[in-house]
């Protein structure tokens, strides 16, 4: 038997113990098998793994190589399903990533000239999500590594969109500030290494992602509202309006946008006053609105970049694919020497790729799930072990 098959061979067997449920948690971090697990994993210099993304309303699914890349990948968006709702509804979410994942492995599989017999290792979304959305990942990725004598992993979300950057040939080196923004989340976060986060500063109400949506609902815009008010933004007039910015007076790297929306739907209801809103009325709000939120998280990103001593900024999420955050962003941080790196804008959203990349680094150091399924709609992204503390020492 060659090498590298007999080593993960062996490391597989190990997988076996584990969830046959002799080995628990607990051992993968100090009983003997588990030593021999890791140097395995140590003798190991390439992993091939399959990375699963069912957290909320996108199925995605990717194969990684830790030597080659990333190999191929596939997304299906929901947005058609729900987008008659005004927002993701968590049941009809669930059972289409139930239809979907599946196929869409087929489909990556072929893509890439792979078998299911190449496959190393199953990464999935763990949380934080939609709990039905995230077991049905879960659920598959258990199976189909039990199955193949595999082990498996749970990634963490955000941490996945903050290693997204990691998949373009020019990538950021530790430290850096990371900007995650999205639908759900608005943070500031320090980021020494894989697993080593500090929580610099993020949203006490709404997420920036969410706040697009709920004014794009105000301006009779389809959800998700981002793409579409940037889309007017472009033909607003930046003069007629000045919304404020929040926060940005106050000290501190916090966020807060709900009162922005409040400002928007009294401006909208002033608008309105003298009739519906004309084309130009909702062209010009939402220009106001962008510009508002982008200002306010250029200043924070700067403020981090200061505090935190550092000259690099990576920005992760949905909002991250905003073209006016982009170019406001590049713009402010080259007149103070420092950089900003996001993911190319098909790994903006949520995607397969940057949970089988996540997944690939923590898998390659050791870190393997136990027998027992669980998932984490909530999760905090600081409880997250350092990835030199993944596996035995």
């Amino acid at each position: 038997m060659p090498e590298r098959a007999r080593i993960l061979y062996l490391s597989r067997v190990f997988c076996k113990v584990s969830q046959s449920g002799n080995l628990g948690l607990s051992g993968w971090f100090g009983a003997c098998p588990a030593s021999m697990m890791r140097h395995c994993f140590d003798m190991v210099t390439t992993m091939l793994i399959l990375g699963l993304e069912t957290s909320c309303d996108e199925t995605g699914v990717a194969l990684y190589d830790t030597e080659r890349g990333l190999l191929a990948h596939a997304l299906f968006s929901q947005v058609d399903i729900h987008m008659e709702y005004g927002g993701v509804v968590p049941e009809l979410a669930s059972r289409d990533h139930v239809r979907k994942t599946l196929p869409l492995i087929e489909q990556v599989l072929s893509e890439a000239g792979c078998a299911a017999t190449d496959i190393d290792g199953v990464a999935y979304t763990a949380g934080p999500g939609l709990a039905g959305a995230l077991m049905v990942g879960s659920t598959l990725a258990r199976a189909l590594a039990w199955g193949w004598g595999v082990p498996a992993l749970g990634v963490h979300h955000m941490e996945g969109h903050l290693l997204a950057p990691m998949l373009e040939e020019e990538h950021p080196e530790f430290p850096f500030v990371a900007l995650l923004v999205s639908g759900g989340h608005t943070q500031l976060v320090r980021v020494d290494g894989i697993g080593q986060y500090r929580l610099l500063g993020e949203s006490l109400d709404d997420a920036a992602g969410e706040a697009f949506d709920k004014v794009a609902k105000m301006l009779g815009l389809p959800y998700p509202g981002g793409p579409h008010i940037a889309r007017l933004a472009q033909q607003g007039n930046p003069e007629r309006f000045d919304f404020p910015r929040p926060m940005v007076n106050r000290p501190g790297l916090d966020f807060s946008f709900s009162g922005l929306k409040t400002y928007t739907l009294n401006t909208v209801a002033d608008c309105r006053g003298d009739g519906e809103l004309s084309e130009q009325d909702r062209c010009d709000i939402a220009r106001a609105f962008e510009q508002a939120v982008v200002a306010t998280l250029v200043i924070k990103c700067r403020r981090a970049l200061r505090q935190e001593n550092l000259k690099t900024l990576v920005i992760a999420g949905g909002v991250s694919a905003n073209a006016s955050l982009r170019s406001s962003l590049e713009a402010a941080l080259k007149k103070e020497g420092a950089r900003v790196f996001y993911p190319a804008p098909i790994f903006c959203t949520d995607n397969g790729a940057m949970i089988a990349y996540a997944g690939a680094q923590r898998l390659q150091a050791g870190q393997v799930d136990d027998a027992e399924a669980r998932v984490r709609p909530r999760w905090p992204m600081e409880e997250l072990p350092p990835l030199f503390m993944a596996g035995v020492s």
